[in-house]
């Protein structure tokens, strides 16, 4: 949804009216994945898909009624064997989509909705809890600051963080209430150990995914002497145990060693294997990386962590030289971060 609110910001500037529809459920193969979103203006434009074509003309001619009366509204649509099709699926399904009108500009309801997108635009993770009443869903915002807006059970605010962690969407019961917990990631963070020949191109393709990209080594002579033709947010010249404790190391974190010096190597993966990043991947042969396991294994770590390691690194596409071997990682990586998706 995050790439709609440029859009709605826009609709907000020309006093236009508008409505969201999000989808909160899915049973079978539906179109689109929980926490898809349409938005429709009161002139009936639209942008975002719910179904990929199946149903918008359906929540369209609601969402007519939903503008004009400012309320909100749970739908429920089957996607038949034809129509599921058309949009690339071997079966149908069900979906369900929350249906409501943007929050007048300056209402109480506005404001955690002003506040999702400032945490958006400044790429900071929060999440979006709404309860899905007919009539009116009112919205709570968990952010790393607290929560703003209506107050909520504790096991519901539980709930949610658990689906921060895991990326995942989901509605919830809770009571006699039901809610929809909308995960909203923060930017993407590549982590780079060693500023080898591959650096470079890696963070031009990280920069171009719109990744954070931040590049650890504590050699001068590499860090500071590598040409970079799109600079990578920041360089930091220390061994990792120097300064990644005090980096985001959660699952919307991807971790690449790229030195070739165990000293700097190793001194990151023993982090690296206890955090929650999404990914690590490790430069190096077949025999390297027999080393590597051989060396960590006699620090402690377990079978299990070391699976954790991809190592040869990236995707398998018979790379020829540093730019093909930089779109390989970054082809793991996606694949990585999708697989949440």
């Amino acid at each position: 949804m995050k790439e709609l609110l440029q859009q709605m910001d826009q609709w907000t500037r020309e006093n236009k009216s508008f409505a969201v529809a999000r989808v909160i459920q899915t049973w079978g193969s539906s179109p689109r994945p929980i926490g898809s979103a349409l938005i429709i203006s009161e002139d009936m434009e639209m942008a975002g898909s719910v179904s990929g074509g199946c149903v918008e003309g359906a929540v369209l001619k609601e969402a007519k009624q939903i503008i004009k009366d400012k309320t909100a509204k749970t739908l429920s649509y089957g996607v038949s064997d034809d129509e599921a099709w058309s949009v690339g699926l071997t079966c149908g399904g069900r979906i369900q989509v929350y249906l409501q009108a943007w929050p007048v500009v300056g209402s109480p309801e506005a404001k955690e909705w002003n506040l999702l997108r400032q945490y958006v635009n400044d790429g900071k993770g929060c999440v979006l809890i709404t309860e899905l009443i007919d009539g009116s869903g009112g919205s709570t915002l968990l952010t790393e600051e607290g929560t703003h807006g209506s107050s909520l059970p504790e096991e519901v605010k539980s709930k949610a963080h658990e689906a921060y962690l895991h990326r995942a969407h989901s509605s919830i019961t809770w009571g006699d209430s039901q809610y929809f917990i909308h995960v909203f990631p923060p930017k993407s963070r590549l982590l780079i150990i060693g500023a080898a020949h591959i650096t470079a191109d890696l963070v031009q393709l990280a920069k171009l995914y719109d990744f954070e990209t931040i590049v650890i080594d504590p050699r001068g002579a590499f860090a500071n002497r590598t040409q970079f033709p799109v600079a990578p947010d920041r360089i930091m010249e220390k061994y990792p145990s120097e300064v990644l404790n005090d980096l985001r190391l959660d699952v919307y974190t991807y971790a690449v060693i790229l030195s070739h010096d165990p000293k700097i190597d190793d001194n990151a993966l023993q982090i690296l294997l206890r955090s929650s990043v999404a990914y690590i991947g490790a430069l190096g042969s077949r025999k390297t990386h027999e080393k590597r396991i051989t060396r960590l294994t006699q620090e402690g770590f377990s079978d299990e962590e070391l699976k954790r390691i991809e190592s040869p690194i990236g995707m398998d596409i018979h790379a020829l030289g540093a730019r093909e071997i930089a779109l390989s990682i970054m082809g793991s990586i996606i694949k990585a971060k999708n697989l949440f998706v």
